[in-house]
């Protein structure tokens, strides 16, 4: 009877590891399939309500991180790198990233915006 609980467990095991490694492959597929799209007015409110407010602490949070670790960081010679992580990613991601974009439609518009400019910077 263990033998069979055993091999029961493996298999769902198996399956479950299946499914979630297609089912990210799937995820990401979709998301760089909708990088153009204009974001919802829900994803808008909650980015506005939710996750706006989240990432200012997390920012908040990497700033103390950062401000604490930074006789290591300058010993491990690390310090743009600390910063980046911990303070500058939050910050952007909080005040700069459009309302209600995910990071792929954000990066989508920026270089959007650095295309229609160059090619204003060519035509005078």
């Amino acid at each position: 009877m263990p033998l069979s609980r055993r091999s029961l467990f493996s298999g769902l095991m198996a399956f479950v590891f299946l499914f979630t490694s297609l089912a990210a492959g799937t995820a990401q597929a979709a998301s760089v399939a909708y990088a153009d799209e204009e974001p919802s007015e829900l994803a808008m409110l909650g980015d506005a309500l939710v996750a706006r407010p989240l990432l200012a602490g997390a920012t908040f949070l990497g700033w103390a991180a950062f401000t604490v670790t930074l006789p290591v960081s300058a010993l491990g010679g690390n310090i743009d790198q600390a910063a980046e992580k911990l303070v500058r990613a939050p910050a952007r991601s909080t005040f700069l990233r459009c309302l209600g974009c995910t990071p792929i439609q954000h990066e989508h518009r920026q270089s959007e915006k650095r295309t229609a400019k160059l090619n204003a910077q060519k035509n005078h």
